[in-house]
């Protein structure tokens, strides 16, 4: 009896080795998937589009948004990735990088902001929106995530993102923390980071803008916490959203001091 005991312990430890092998095999093999993709990433395209969009006369107003204030200063691209969403005087409101950057093209080029908020992603002036923010966190690649929590909105804002991140609803009874809550956990065979604390906060949060190989689109933040919401089965938010922005800022404050690696590639 002893030895069945025995051999049976030692057959469980053995399951147990095999398949934690097999796991790091598998998270191994998917990061070395990435690296070998991203030396071609094809989110360099948008990059180079958004630089030019940056630069380019458009809109009625027939300017570019070399002026535009993304929280360093007129025309400042570099370091303002890293510390957005953050508030802004002009539109008294926390907005995102998304979110500023219409805000810019409206007042600057004359652009409408109703339509562009209105227009589907990966389409006409949503699709500039994209590469635009390709380019502005291309150029804060490798800087750490500071986002200012100085103002009583941006404060708030950290607060309201909290909650939205708990928040179970929908068919599933599904929250954020459902899947990003917490260390170890996966689906199908990718890790999920813990988007409370570092370094899953700030290495996911940084990671976006985003080119998807699995459907060969480039994806803004916006779009991603979007495609969140569809799998809690809850509706979608509206482009620019005080919830999505809120978001943005709860998990851009829990990865101070993160790396950002954006515009990165995803599965």
């Amino acid at each position: 009896m002893k030895k069945t005991t025995q051999t049976w312990l030692a057959l469980a430890v053995c399951c147990m080795a095999t398949a934690a092998l097999a796991q790091k095999s598998a998270t191994q093999a998917i990061e070395e998937y990435r690296a070998m993709l991203a030396d071609g990433n094809p989110a360099d395209l948008f990059e180079v589009k958004g630089e030019g969009l940056w630069k380019q006369k458009r809109g009625p107003k027939n300017a570019s948004l070399e002026t535009c204030d993304l929280g360093k200063g007129p025309g400042v691209v570099k370091g303002a990735f890293v510390e957005l969403p953050r508030y802004f005087a002009d539109t008294q409101r926390v907005q995102d990088l998304e979110s500023r950057l219409v805000s810019c093209m409206a007042t600057l080029q004359g652009l409408s902001e109703k339509e562009i908020a209105a227009t589907p992603f990966g389409r006409g002036e949503q699709n500039n929106v994209t590469a635009l923010a390709t380019y502005v966190a291309a150029e804060s690649r490798g800087m750490q995530f500071n986002l200012p929590q100085q103002h009583a909105q941006e404060r708030m804002a950290y607060e309201v993102g909290k909650r939205m991140f708990y928040l179970r609803g929908g068919s599933h009874d599904f929250a954020c923390a459902s899947c990003h809550g917490e260390d170890n956990k996966r689906i199908r065979l990718q890790d999920l980071p813990n988007l409370t604390q570092n370094p899953g906060a700030g290495s996911g949060f940084g990671a976006w803008p985003a080119y998807r190989v699995s459907n060969g689109q480039m994806w803004s933040m916006q779009l991603r916490l979007n495609d969140c919401y569809r799998q809690q089965r809850f509706p979608y938010p509206g482009f620019g959203s005080d919830a999505t922005i809120a978001l943005g800022v709860f998990l851009g404050v829990n990865g101070k001091g993160g790396a950002t690696t954006a515009p990165a590639i995803k599965r």
